[in-house]
Parts: structure tokens; sequence; C-alpha cells
């Protein structure tokens, strides 16, 4: 008996060290073939003319490109205020909310591993309001479950819009997109109805958001993806004719599977389903992806990235202060006035 108890924590160690290590196998496969198909996508193309076409885009385009972003970023915050609220922390304030939000997003989406580093960036975030490990975890799942409701949601409307949207794909009928997009929208009214009582996970202490609950996080899952799809919509030149609903499908499979892939911004693979998804002029096309991914994932990451550093320098700080060594420094018969003083 001892030889059992003690081999089988060193068997289940070893069977999350091997299910790690072929997640992640997985994810470098899936970026090698789409850098293969990216760089075979792109290698006939005159870069001087994109880089032209670039700085030749109307400054208005980009400002309107900008101001959907803002708003898509904007709706991204209500993630965490969500979550917030379904784990019983209403004590926490939206701005709290809004910067762990704002943070965690492009600082994991832009380094790569979502799964890894938004948890991380959101506890520092939420040290002082005490939150713990099984918290982080909680909001980390029901923000993940926010952006599949809506992407799933999204993605099942467009299909239906526009059967032929995936039509590039050799052997792939638009009877099939049809079959697809009815999967996936019973799939999440199944969820909701499923879940309007509310429920309680077999394995974390949260409660399950409730239905009415649900029906909000796919409406803010809805909003913050397609003003990011509306982003690039306007940076799309007229002339490549890409409707709105086509350009909604492949621009939700782009995000899903550069999500799968756990690649930095999904890099490669986005881009390489943005090209092939809605052809045409392959040099304007990716002079606007270009654009859309400056504005997007590049300067929210440095900004992110900046505002995540100002936290952690004036928190340093303010630790370091005269006022808050008081509480070392503390007279034994003053201590509890003293302390309130100092707080």
């Amino acid at each position: 008996m001892a030889d059992l108890t003690d081999v089988s924590p060193l068997q289940s160690n070893r069977r999350i060290w091997l299910r790690s290590l072929g997640g992640l196998a997985l994810s470098l496969s899936i970026a090698a073939v789409a850098v293969y198909v990216l760089a075979r996508a792109v290698k006939k193309l005159d870069f001087a003319h994109v880089l032209s076409i670039v700085e030749a885009t109307n400054l208005h385009l980009i400002a309107m490109a900008l101001a959907f972003i803002v708003l898509s970023y904007a709706s991204l915050t209500l993630y965490d205020l969500f979550a917030l609220r379904t784990i019983g922390r209403r004590d926490i304030p939206y701005r709290a909310a809004a910067l762990g939000s704002f943070t965690s997003y492009p600082i994991a989406h832009g380094i790569g591993a979502v799964a890894l580093i938004s948890p991380l960036v959101r506890y520092r975030i939420y040290a002082p309001y005490r939150l713990g490990a099984i918290d982080i975890a909680n909001i980390s799942f029901l923000t993940g479950l926010t952006f599949w409701l809506g992407n799933l949601t999204a993605l099942g409307l467009s299909l239906m819009i526009d059967p032929d949207a995936f039509g590039w794909v050799e052997y792939w009928p638009p009877a099939l997109n049809r079959l697809v997009a009815a999967a996936l929208l019973c799939a999440v009214a199944a969820f909701v109805v499923w879940s309007w009582p509310g429920r309680r996970s077999a394995r974390w202490p949260v409660r399950l958001p409730s239905g009415p609950a649900v029906l909000l996080q796919i409406l803010v899952g809805l909003v913050e993806l397609s003003t990011a799809a509306l982003a690039m919509y306007v940076l799309m030149p007229a002339e490549l004719g890409i409707d709105l609903a086509r350009l909604m499908a492949v621009f939700i499979a782009a995000t899903l599977l550069g999500f799968a892939s756990h690649a930095p911004a999904g890099i490669g693979l986005f881009d390489a389903t943005i090209l092939l998804g809605l052809g045409g002029d392959q040099e304007r096309l990716l002079a606007a992806l270009l654009i859309f991914r400056a504005l997007y994932h590049l300067l929210p990451f440095v900004l992110a990235l900046a505002v995540f550093g100002c936290v952690e320098l004036s928190r340093s700080c303010w630790r370091s202060s005269p006022v808050s060594d008081r509480r070392v420094q503390l007279q034994p018969d003053h201590a509890g006035d003293d302390q309130r003083e100092a707080e």
C-alpha cells in the first residue's frame, strides 16, 4: 500500500506534465503551419507598394477605426466587472475592474499563453482587494465564458447571413456553413436555457451566471467583437467589395484560431486566415491588416504595459514611504491610535 500511495502522485504529476507538453506541441505545430502558409501567401507581394498604400490611407478612416477600437476595449472592461459581480465582489469599483481587464487582456494576448499570463496580471492588479487564487481563477473562467459566448454567437449569425463566407476553403460548401451556424446558435441557446435558474460549478465554489446574466454576457461579447470587426471593415478598400457579414465570419475564425495557437497576438494564423479568407488584392488587404494590427494589438499592448508598470511602481513607492513604515515604528501604548492615524 505504501508503494501505491507513493507512486500515484508521481503518476498524476507525470500525466499533467505530458498533457501540458502535448498542448504546447500542438500550439507550436499550429503556429508553424500558420507561419508557413502566411509566408507562401505574401512572398510574391511588393512590400514597398504595401507601405505606400499604408502611407496613403485616409486619416479619417484611421481615426474612425481607432474610435471603434476604443469602443471595443471599453466594452472589454465589462468582462471583469461582470465576473466580479458574479462571484459576489460588488465592493470592487468599476475603475479597478476596467484596469484589470485593460491590462490583462492586451498584455497576455501580446505575449502569448493567455491562460497563464492573464491570471498573473489580474492577481497583481486586484492585490489591494485581497482576491485569492480561486477568485482569480473564477474571474478568468467567467471572462473566458463571455469571450466564447460572444464569438460563437457572432460566428453563427454571420454564417447564417453569408453562408458562402468560407467558400475559399476547398470542399467547404455553403450548406455546411448553415449547418455549423445552426449548431452554434442551438448550442448557445441550450446553454442559456440550462443556466437560466443559476447553477453552481461542481468543482469551484462559484455560482455560474443565471439565464438573464448569460444573455448580458452574450450582448457584451457581441459588442466587443463587432466593434473590433468594424474597425477592420472601415480600413478595407472599397474596391475589394468585402461585405460586413463575410468579414465578420472570417475575422471571428481568425481570432479563434489565433487564440488557439497561443502565439503572441495570434501572429501568423490570424494574418493568414484574414488574407486567405477575404482574398482579392492581397497588397491592399495586407496594408489594411498592418494598420489594424498597429491600432488594435500593438498600441493597446504598449499602453497596457505602461499602465501596469506605473501601477506597480506607484505601489512600490507607497510601500517604501515613511507613512507605510510607521507600522513597524509604533509604540505599544499608542499602537491602536497611531495605527488608525497611519491608515
